[in-house]
């Protein structure tokens, strides 16, 4: 091989060399590019994922807007109790548990330990003062004290309670304050975003928490009424409630009140994953209520019933698999006079789907004695549709008003409400809402007790026990129901 040849060799394969090279260069870079490409494809992707807010929080979700708008119309309240404490509707289950770990303890020994105290939550539901919370917060209670989201401070006056849905008013003088807005509970569907706030444990003031609506109508029989006229159609759900809660406000996103919160499911005493609200529907056909007549108004359709089910449809042979079966129709009630019968199957109420007991009474609890509901209901496989109209406790389309007031020996009677009257199984009586210095208070009677007889003579109201009183002198015997329904005699010199 000459020396050109030689060159010419190393020349050669210095190109075909860089040729490879080149080659290969290329081949990676577009592999790495291709790499490159792909990864940012999918970071793209990725960031429009977590930037797509409709996605990742639904549209109209703003928990922020809810909670300002409600917070300063939620209040703390406290209730003093000097000597016994009631609750005779609901069961606090931390009471209970205290009682039976230590015993009961008799109404000397609670007088020798001082006032006690509990605590709760309430809304403010006007401008002037009127404010909503549950029975067993304030029931018995012999002061209670508002405070508001501001640390403003008030003592309130108790304008009407109603046992049989764990409900009560107050109010409180002053004007201008914040208030929320009623909204509408049947327009809330399960799996609907709702806030919680209250002062859980009476000491974390203005807590707003958030949940789902996890199902409606819900009886978990909590309440206590010797006639059974307890309404119970809790909105259920899953926002943390606790002790202290009770009272407070449910509110949808819109910051309009749905419920107030009024107990949790529990084997503890504490928050366990399930709390109950009574649905703002009903809420607001009681505190018009007990602000126009000072009691509510119960209507009754005047039917006995239960829910149907897979086993109650085949023994009965039914038609239906949901609604509410009547088992009885009382003689002259609202039910017997549209021509109802036993054995029908109530479907609607004014339209409205009835799926089981406690929507039923919901739904009819709305009303007030002498309204028209209209009933939808199957019988033998046929679709009726009757107007029925609805009566009071005593049988009639009457509304009753609380009576006016009657001072005696610097203390407060009236006659107590209906409901009152049915919860305790008494026929009348006058009853102490004030208890002022003087005879009554010396006796050892209580506010909230319900004077029966004077004497042996029957006392059927606050007016009657003026009457009877003018023409008393000396020693009487009084007898009577105490706050907490025992049966108890007094005697003094008159």
């Amino acid at each position: 091989m000459n020396k050109t040849q030689f060159y010419l060799g190393i020349i050669l394969a210095a190109l075909l060399g860089g040729g490879i090279a080149v080659g290969l260069t290329k081949y990676l870079d577009t592999d790495r590019t291709s790499a490159n490409t792909l990864q940012n494809d999918r970071n793209v992707q990725l960031s429009k994922f977590l930037t797509d807010t409709s996605f990742i929080v639904p549209d109209g979700i703003n928990f922020v807007y809810a909670a300002e708008r409600v917070k300063p119309g939620v209040v703390f309240i406290r209730s003093t109790y000097n000597g016994s404490k009631g609750g005779g509707s609901f069961a606090n289950p931390l009471e209970e548990l205290y009682e039976d770990y230590f015993g009961d303890r008799s109404p000397g020994e609670r007088e020798r330990r001082g006032p006690s105290h509990s605590s709760g939550s309430g809304v403010i539901i006007s401008a002037d003062g009127y404010i909503v919370t549950n029975n067993h917060v304030i029931e018995n209670a012999d002061k209670v004290e508002v405070t508001l989201d501001d640390n403003r401070m008030y003592t309130a006056e108790v304008i009407g309670m109603d046992p049989t849905t764990d409900l009560a008013l107050i109010k409180v003088k002053e004007d201008d304050l914040p208030y929320v807005d009623f909204g509408d509970s049947d327009d809330m569907h399960i799996g609907e975003w709702v806030l919680a706030v209250g002062n859980p444990f009476g000491t974390l003031t203005s807590t707003v928490t958030a949940g789902i609506i996890s199902a409606k109508a819900r009886n978990i029989n909590i309440l206590r009424d010797r006639n059974g006229r307890q309404i119970e159609s809790f909105i259920q759900t899953d926002a943390a409630v606790n002790m202290g809660n009770s009272g407070g406000a449910l509110v949808n996103l819109r910051g309009e009140l749905v419920g107030i919160n009024t107990a949790i499911a529990t084997q503890t005493g504490s928050y366990a994953g399930y709390s109950f609200a009574v649905p703002v529907s009903l809420v607001h056909k009681v505190m018009n209520d007990l602000i126009e007549f000072g009691t509510v108004q119960r209507a009754l359709l005047g039917v006995s019933i239960r829910n149907v089910d897979a086993r109650l449809a085949k023994d009965e042979g039914l038609d239906v698999m949901d609604g509410v079966y009547v088992e009885g129709v009382a003689s002259e009630s609202a039910a017997a006079e549209a021509g109802m019968r036993p054995g029908d199957v109530i479907l609607e109420i004014n339209e409205k789907k009835v799926g089981n007991v406690a929507e039923l009474q919901e739904l009819v609890a709305r009303n007030r004695p002498g309204d028209q509901v209209k009933v939808t209901y199957s019988r033998d496989g046929e679709l009726n549709k009757v107007y029925a109209t609805l009566k009071n406790t005593m049988g009639d389309t009457e509304v009753v008003k609380r009576q006016e007031e009657v001072k005696m020996e610097g203390s407060i009677f009236i006659t107590p409400p209906t409901d009152v009257l049915e919860s305790l199984d008494i026929e009348g009586g006058a009853q102490i809402v004030d208890l002022g210095e003087g005879k009554w208070a010396d006796a050892g009677l209580e506010e909230g007790f319900i004077i029966t007889s004077i004497d042996h003579e029957k006392i059927n109201g606050a007016e009657q026990l003026e009457q009877i009183m003018e023409n008393k002198s000396g020693g009487i015997l009084i007898e009577g129901i105490d706050p907490d329904g025992k049966r108890s005699f007094y005697g003094f010199g008159w």
